[in-house]
């Protein structure tokens, strides 16, 4: 409309010019001066999103920074329970870093056979009374579909402390990507392996969540995760679909109250049983799958077990006699043994 206007008024104008007005005509009126009109720039959906979410990220941040500066007693209490615990460990040689220890040599049968204590037996059995700290057989368990991990924090921890947690898991799921040739990463959202990064108060609060992740979830698997007891500093389940021997979804509990080489420590061993070593074993050495603490960080016998179990030869669903022959032939061949 305002072209159609302008045009209209200027055509007007014209003919005025074109016809002299009489001289005894008196002069015309000015007319007064159309007003400006301003044309507002349309509304841009990305840059209002891109607002609110600034707001958003800028109160999740503050109530963050609010709750990690007054923790709660229960929450304050495990920090300082685990910051002794990590420099009792240390101090007594425990927590250590190096992938290829010196002293813990490997051949393959002590390979193969720490392959069948971790990944073919349960660490936990099922009773009338829950879950009881007892190994039994278990068929061969991994996944076939790619692992998407995802990290989820409690209001409590700090935004500015995430980077750090999502920066450490991407390494480490690049490093599992590695070792295993099978596809493992960190994603935003829609992951299948998620990693739930809570105080004390909130995982007791965590329920309703875990139900919404894992469908169907085992009351006794909410049960411990949210009664986790101090002794434990994380935990992780993996689940698979029906009698599927392979993962379809995991769910792992990390405590926010933890110093940074028991956080990391919690991130090698959680995310490495939740590939399907489930089991632990107080022979396994050197590794991090043994209760004894001896060792902090993913060693090279820990990586040659991974190997093993996403080894094509072997598949989902396998018993120890089926597997055994094949778990041996596969750690001769990684160690350059003679059969």
């Amino acid at each position: 409309m305002r072209r159609a206007v302008t045009a209209l008024g200027l055509a007007l104008l014209l003919a005025a010019c074109d016809s002299p007005a009489p001289a005894d005509a008196p002069e015309a009126p000015r007319p007064a001066p159309r007003p400006e009109v301003v044309e507002e720039e349309p509304a841009d959906p990305q840059a209002e999103l891109r607002r609110a979410r600034a707001e958003r990220n800028r109160a999740a941040n503050e109530a963050a920074r609010q709750a990690s500066a007054t923790p709660s007693p229960a929450s304050q209490s495990q920090r300082d329970l685990y910051a002794a615990a990590e420099r009792r460990l240390v101090a007594q040689g425990r927590l250590r870093r190096d992938r290829v220890p010196m002293d813990a040599p490997i051949d393959a049968e002590t390979l193969a056979r720490n392959f069948v204590a971790i990944a073919l037996r349960d660490e936990y059995s099922q009773t009338s009374g829950g879950l009881v700290a007892q190994s039994r057989a278990a068929p061969l368990r991994r996944w076939r579909v790619p692992v998407r991990m995802q990290l989820e924090f409690g209001a409590s921890t700090d935004m500015a402390a995430r980077p750090a947690w999502r920066s450490e898991v991407a390494d480490f799921a690049g490093q599992l990507a590695s070792v295993t040739r099978h596809p493992v990463s960190l994603t935003a959202e829609g992951g299948n392996f998620t990693i739930l990064v809570l105080t004390e108060d909130e995982r007791r609060a965590i329920g309703p969540r875990l139900s919404q992740l894992v469908p169907g979830i085992p009351a006794q698997d909410v049960a411990i995760m949210t009664d986790l007891p101090p002794a434990i500093t994380c935990a992780v389940f993996a689940y698979s679909q029906g009698n599927a021997s392979d993962y379809a979804r995991a769910v792992a509990v990390i405590r926010a109250e933890l110093p940074p080489l028991l956080r990391t420590s919690c991130i090698h061993e959680e995310l490495a049983q939740g590939m399907g070593l489930a089991n632990d074993s107080p022979a396994a050495r050197p590794s991090i799958f043994n209760d004894d603490e001896e060792f902090a960080l993913l060693t090279r016998h820990d990586e040659l077990l991974l190997q093993i179990l996403y080894d094509p030869r072997l598949r989902p669903g396998m018993t120890e006699a089926e597997a055994a022959p094949i778990v041996r032939e596969i750690a001769t061949e990684l160690l350059g043994e003679s059969a």
